[in-house]
């Protein structure tokens, strides 16, 4: 099925939408202020090392420390037996104050810093440079051993003489000339030999080398066999788009095209509609079911509904209906909400093997379209689905959104009785430890309406057990949750 891409860039920001079948299946946003950082290289500086966690913290210039991993540290391979040398303890390889060139593999995300590798990895149209690795390996989407042996071949003969490093070779690579590649390589070490220069001049911490905006790599990263036309709305950056594609991705130049309607570009297919649905917990399926999708820093659950689906002949058929339809909704919202980590999905339980069967399959072959890599597996003995996403940069949610100032993400807040008798509490433990004239609440109206209706009672009661007087003031700047007491 063809895909198309939406591109629409603004000064703010730039938004990338992949369609298929009128229905966005990817939403990328990539703001101005806040790039991403996955694939940039800095020169580091060593801040903290952490034999207990092997570990180390990076100073890369950033407002917190990045986070280094034991297993994140390159070592040469040994050319005999074609493996890595044995692993030293951090402590032993890393010393505190030490320059360290690494490369970010995940964005921050939350209260964690970016994470680190010092094995460095430069991706371009075809190819991936591998400076440090004398290696090339092939994309394990490319099946089929002859035509990876060829491949590999014909890399070899491309690289230069003098060629230290090596090369992972992307499926793209299969439609890809002999001068395409070749230029991708030449491209590739003219970005590393600057990289090298800048390392031994600048100070560290310091950006070496930052990877390729949003837009531009589109035409490296997004393209495939099924991709159709590209539509840019911003002429500039379509010239921009045209000049960067001649050079690296020629290829690619017969589906760019400049979009010049009147009409917003993401209006064309409700896109900021869809980017609100995304935004919300509950999905509505077609059938009449639901998915509650729940994000939390440890993992994502999906529980699925049958709702008002009552349609087929008979339960297990609405149950197994639903199941399916849900399959494919999960998939295009994991990849819409860019969701990572550990997922739980909890279908409607289903007593038929060949159903629970035939729904994990379904699940399967909708997750295939994903670009991120996924791992699946079978129901647990609860009827749970465990699958892993993987995770290199925000969600949607965590890129648009920011946590409720009010509820401090917990997704509820207490009533106004529940803050009634906080206040209640809280007046009796004041009085045994001062002793003022008088006793004022603030609190908002939702609260001050209650203590002078139902709760006024309780209010006299506890101000002739304590023999002063209480006042009352509406804060219309307090939440329901939020009060004061103030000694008179």
């Amino acid at each position: 099925m063809t895909e198309d891409i939406l591109v629409n860039i603004t000064p703010q920001e730039t938004r990338v939408a992949i369609v298929q079948q009128a229905a966005v299946q990817e939403l990328h946003v990539e703001r101005t202020l806040t790039r991403g950082l996955v694939g940039n290289i800095y020169l580091g500086k060593v801040v903290r090392v952490l034999p207990g966690m092997q570990s180390a913290f990076i100073d890369i210039g950033l407002e917190r420390a990045a986070f280094l991993h034991v297993a994140d540290i390159w070592h040469p391979r040994d050319a005999d037996r074609n493996n890595s040398t044995p692993q030293l303890a951090i402590e032993k390889t890393l010393f505190e104050g030490q320059a360290l060139m690494v490369q970010v593999i995940k964005d921050p995300i939350g209260t964690k810093g970016a994470r680190l590798s010092t094995q460095v990895s430069i991706a371009g149209r075809t190819l991936v440079y591998l400076p440090q690795d004398p290696h090339i390996g092939i994309s394990q989407r490319i099946e089929g051993e002859v035509d990876r042996e060829a491949l590999r071949s014909r890399v070899q003969g491309l690289v230069p003489d003098d060629e230290r490093g090596g090369f992972i070779v992307r499926t793209i690579a299969e439609e890809a000339t002999d001068e395409e590649l070749g230029n991708d390589i030449a491209y590739l070490r003219k970005i590393w030999g600057a990289i090298r220069q800048n390392a031994t001049t600048l100070p560290a911490p310091n950006l070496l080398y930052q990877d390729l905006n949003l837009a531009q790599r589109v035409l490296r990263d997004f393209i495939n066999d099924a991709t159709g036309v590209i539509q840019i709305d911003s002429r500039e950056n379509y010239q921009m788009l045209l000049e960067f594609a001649k050079e690296y991705t020629p290829a690619v130049l017969p589906r760019l095209s400049h979009y010049t309607g009147e009409r917003p570009i993401f209006d064309l297919f409700n896109i900021d509609a869809e980017i609100e649905k995304a935004l919300s917990r509950r999905v509505d399926l077609k059938s009449g079911g639901y998915l509650m999708i729940d994000q939390t820093e440890a993992m994502t659950t999906i529980d699925v509904n049958t709702g008002g689906y009552v349609g087929a002949r008979n339960f297990d058929d609405t149950i197994f209906k639903t199941n399916l339809e849900a399959a494919h909704t999960i998939a295009r919202q994991l990849r819409l909400r860019n969701l990572g980590g550990i997922i739980i999905i909890d279908f409607i339980d289903m007593e038929n093997a060949e159903h629970r069967d035939a729904v994990l399959s379904e699940l399967k072959r909708a997750l295939a379209r994903d670009r991120t890599r996924i791992t699946v597996n079978s129901f647990s003995q609860l009827g749970l689905v465990e699958m892993t996403r993987k995770r290199t940069r925000e969600s949607l949610a965590h890129v648009l959104c920011e946590q409720c100032p009010v509820c401090h993400g917990k997704g509820q807040v207490k009533t106004p009785r529940t803050a009634c008798y906080d206040i209640l509490r809280e007046i009796m433990r004041e009085s045994r430890q001062f002793n003022p004239r008088e006793f004022r609440i603030l609190a908002s109206q939702e609260v001050i309406d209650l203590f002078l209706e139902e709760e006024s009672q309780h209010l006299a009661m506890l101000g002739d057990f304590i023999g002063k007087p209480i006042s009352l003031q509406v804060e219309s700047t307090f939440h329901q949750e939020q009060y004061d007491i103030i000694l008179m």
